[in-house]
């Protein structure tokens, strides 16, 4: 255990509840989203540059949304339910420029699209990005995410393998 996790887990409330599993997930998080947004957002996070790579990618034939189906399917099963949203979705915070119509469509299966398939997957890991750095999933003790991280830590090494040009810079 280092020494921040040994201080949080002593000093921030519900901290010490998460598994070693959970602090894994949400450290390595911090880390793939930094190298993400490095690599494949110039360091300019936001919906509509997931979109504008996004459609780069579809551009120059590499969008491969396939390869992103389980983690898309997560996404459907914890954010949609019995032909409803569920509470779950509300918590992504979706602001006006996320795009929540193309979201709520690729989530309820409405929008299968590939290039919003990718684009929804991206986005909603840019709003755990949001939530956990600007302290929204704080409020929750960060209980009950590991599920979140490891789905968006899967999709970020799966983009970054695929398009971050990892040996450059």
């Amino acid at each position: 255990m280092t020494d921040v996790t040994h201080w949080l887990r002593a000093k921030a409330h519900g901290f010490n509840h998460l598994s070693n599993e959970e602090v894994d997930a949400i450290s390595d998080f911090s880390l793939l989203w930094a190298l993400f947004e490095s690599r494949l957002l110039n360091s300019e996070g936001s919906s509509r540059a997931i979109c504008d790579l996004v459609d780069g990618w579809q551009k120059d034939g590499t969008l491969d949304a396939t390869s992103l189906d389980p983690e898309l399917g997560y996404f459907r099963q914890r954010y949609f339910d019995s032909g409803a949203f569920t509470d779950h979705f509300g918590h992504l915070h979706l602001r006006r420029n996320d795009q929540e119509p193309l979201v709520r469509a690729v989530v309820d299966g409405s929008d299968n699209d590939p290039r919003n398939r990718v684009a929804a997957v991206l986005i909603i890991i840019f709003r755990y990005r949001n939530n956990l750095f600007h302290g929204v999933k704080w409020q929750y003790q960060l209980a009950g995410q590991l599920g979140n991280f490891a789905t968006a830590n899967a999709a970020l090494m799966k983009m970054l393998d695929r398009h971050g040009a990892l040996l450059e810079g």
